[in-house]
Order: C-alpha cells, then sequence, then structure tokens
C-alpha cells in the first residue's frame, strides 16, 4: 500500500470544527484537501488514527476521500495574518495528512438520507473496531456525495492512545460508546458484517497499513521507543481485537437492542 506526497502550496480557509482545527487548502497537484495538522489537538496520535481507519474503512469496501501525505514547508504560512493560524502552521511544518475535498457534499442527515440496514451494520462494525467516539447525531462525520455516503474524519479513532490503557487491555473491550451511534438503531446485520470484514480483513492487510505510518510521528518527547516498537503497539491492538470481534459485535447488538 501507499500514500501521494504533495506539498501543500495555499491555505484557503479554516474549517473550525471539533479540536483538531482541520482547513482547506490546495496542494501542488492542483486538488484541494481538508487537511489535518500535526500541530493541532492530540498531535500525530489523531493523524495515525485518520490514517488507519480511513483505509481499514476503504479495505472494507466503504468509501472513504483519498488520503494524501502533505508537507508543509518551512516558508509556508508566513504572510498569514490570523495569528492562531499563523502558530498552527508553524507547529506543522513536515508531514501532515489530508483528504481529498469532495465538492459539493453535504452532511448526512441519517433521517433526511437513511442508510440501508447492512451499509448501517458495516458503518457501526468499523466504528466499534476502532473505538471511534465521534459518529453520533451530533456530529455525523459523514457526508452524501453523489446519493451516496462517504465516512470522513477518523481522527478520535483509537481510544486507547489517550486513556492510558494497555493496547492488550483496549483491544478485548466491548466499546459502551457504540450506544450513542447515529446508525445503530438500523445496524440489524451485524453479525453477517462481523463474519464478512473479519474474514476480509486480515492480519497481513492491518501490516501493511500500520506500515504506511511515517517514522516522524511515531517519535514523541520523552519516549524512548523506537518507531518499530510504537507501531508494534498499533498492530497489536489492530489484531487482538479482530481477532476478538465477537466481543464488541455482540454489545453493539445488546445496545441496539435496548434502544
Amino acid at each position: 500500500m501507499e500514500l501521494r506526497r504533495q506539498t501543500v502550496t495555499r491555505y484557503i480557509a479554516p474549517l473550525r470544527e471539533g479540536g483538531s482545527l482541520p482547513a482547506l487548502a490546495e496542494a501542488d497537484d492542483g486538488f484541494k484537501y481538508v487537511v489535518k495538522f500535526r500541530g493541532a489537538g492530540h498531535g500525530p496520535k489523531a493523524l495515525i488514527a485518520e490514517l488507519i481507519g480511513g483505509e481499514v474503512a476503504r479495505t472494507l469496501g466503504l468509501k472513504v476521500p483519498e488520503l494524501v501525505f502533505l508537507d508543509i514547508p518551512e516558508e509556508f504560512g508566513i504572510t498569514e495574518p490570523d495569528a492562531e493560524v499563523q502558530d498552527l502552521l508553524k507547529a506543522s511544518r513536515g508531514l501532515n495528512i489530508g483528504l481529498h475535498f469532495l465538492s459539493a457534499a453535504l452532511t448526512l442527515d441519517p433521517y433526511a438520507n437513511p442508510v440501508d440496514e447492512l451499509t448501517a451494520s458495516q458503518i457501526v462494525w468499523l466504528d466499534a473496531y476502532l473505538t471511534n467516539v465521534d459518529r453520533t447525531i451530533r456530529n455525523t462525520n459523514m457526508l452524501q456525495w453523489y446519493r451516496e455516503p462517504w465516512l470522513i474524519d477518523h481522527g478520535a479513532s483509537l481510544y486507547f492512545q489517550h486513556s492510558g490503557t494497555a493496547p492488550e487491555k483496549a483491544a478485548l473491550t466491548p466499546f459502551p460508546y457504540i450506544k450513542d451511534h447515529l446508525m445503530l438503531r438500523r445496524a440489524s446485520k451485524l453479525d453477517e458484517v462481523n463474519a464478512d470484514f473479519s474474514r476480509k480483513l486480515t492480519p497481513e492487510k492491518l501490516d501493511e497499513i500500520v506500515d504506511l505510518i511515517p517514522d516522524e510521528w511515531l517519535q514523541s518527547p520523552g519516549d524512548d521507543r523506537t518507531p518499530d516498537e510504537q507501531s508494534q503497539v498499533y498492530r497489536t491492538f489492530l489484531k487482538t481485537r479482530l481477532a476478538n470481534s465477537q466481543i464488541f459485535t455482540d454489545y453493539a447488538k445488546q445496545a441496539r437492542a435496548s434502544l
């Protein structure tokens, strides 16, 4: 697996949603991207979650905008008049991540644009697997584009990164936040999806996805672990959770039954 790598050439506008302070920007390939900055919020950990979450979803056949590595050069943003934005750009010099901008896409309204039960079950399974706390009615993180649902913003996935829980233990949790998922009510095919996705998402494919993480995102101040040791944390979590997917599948079914 490989992601394209481009350089940001123009900062267009901030997208002041959530804590990650993303922005719309243009790169040297002429395309626009929603950029997630390493200098914002939870730093590189949010970018790692975005990368893993997006590529896991794509592997499973769900629609996700193309993910691209985006370089912010040293001189970029020095004429930006907004001091907050300039500070963010300075803190984010180097490698960031962007999602291809879906022009004219609208926020998906699950009531006006309901998805079918199989797709709903697939999205619920994905978010329970990734421990994504941020796909609720308050913040859908889904777009409607050409009458199809597209998944965006997986930066709140891999909750164990911020909870202090060991990855081996976190991988075995049922993920109680799934009770707030906006698609849970329509997710009637979770057993079918669990069987299908457990076959598609092989340990080898997970290794390929984790191998995409840049070493510079895996190096934290005060942490003596090598990038290889850091990446092993993600491999352990993802593979252990996949091998025990019945735990979070059964919990999601119970949460749905209680609605």
